[in-house]
């Protein structure tokens, strides 16, 4: 599991400053295309963040449930 979690702090952070840096560009340029890829970033490090946080909830659950019948 501790690849996973490095794999998904690794996608969430490499996702989060980019957009981060793209909405600081659209803020002090006012250009559309920065807000745009800045939005783009952010849905993929909610998707991540949500994804990661859904596999460690269930993957702790089935890890218990399987100690608790197999073991």
């Amino acid at each position: 599991m501790r690849f996973f979690y490095w794999t998904m702090a690794l996608l969430i952070v490499g996702t989060f400053v980019p957009a981060a840096f793209y909405f600081v560009l659209f803020v002090f340029t006012g250009e559309g295309g920065c807000l745009d890829r800045a939005k783009a970033l952010w849905n993929y490090t909610r998707v991540f963040t949500l994804a990661s946080l859904n596999i460690l909830i269930w993957g702790h659950v089935i890890v218990g449930l399987w100690q608790i019948f197999f073991r």
